[in-house]
């Protein structure tokens, strides 16, 4: 993972030559940071709750590596998920925070920088945030209001209210096994 030293404005971020490339750039709190290169683990998760969460039936839409521009940052979670009136018609990033962002884990990020990503989409409107830590088989679940609860086993996982979906932390970790 790249990170730059100088502080960035929003603005002179998005014009910088290299935030599109691979794996993408963001700016969280004036620091631009390139996201590390994916696990297989990180990418099995990524694909199968994309898959999952499209396959629900609501008015919603999961993408993977979706750039979201908020007030002063922008981000890239591993999966965003908004409501289709939501997705833009021109071939841009989406204006504002996802209705719900998931975050993945990789070995080399720091858990407390991802809680604090999710933690500013949550400011910004986002309703649901998940971290996936496949290490230890746990789901972090942040809310707007703050609360955090740590989900393990077999605790059903929430999802947005229009969505019909219902995942254990097993069945989630169960896709890393079932390949």
């Amino acid at each position: 993972m790249t990170t730059s030293t100088q502080k960035l404005a929003l603005q002179d971020f998005l014009k910088l030559p290299n935030i599109e490339e691979s794996p993408a750039w963001e700016l969280v709190e004036g620091q631009a940071n390139q996201k590390p290169m994916p696990t297989v683990h990180h990418s099995i998760l990524q694909k199968r709750l994309t898959a999952a969460i499209d396959l629900s039936n609501s008015p919603y839409e999961a993408f993977p590596e979706l750039r979201c521009t908020l007030s002063i940052n922008s981000v890239v979670p591993d999966i965003t998920v908004i409501h289709k009136n939501r997705i833009p018609i021109e071939n841009t990033a989406v204006e504002g925070a996802p209705d719900w962002t998931i975050e993945i884990l990789s070995p080399d990020q720091s858990t407390t920088k991802l809680i604090a990503k999710i933690q500013t989409c949550l400011q910004e409107g986002t309703k649901l945030g998940w971290l996936i830590d496949s290490t230890e088989q746990m789901i972090l679940v942040l809310l707007p209001d703050g609360r955090i609860s740590l989900h393990k086993n077999s605790d059903r996982l929430p999802v947005l209210p229009d969505i019909t979906l219902d995942l254990t932390v097993m069945q989630v970790f169960s896709w890393l096994r079932d390949r």
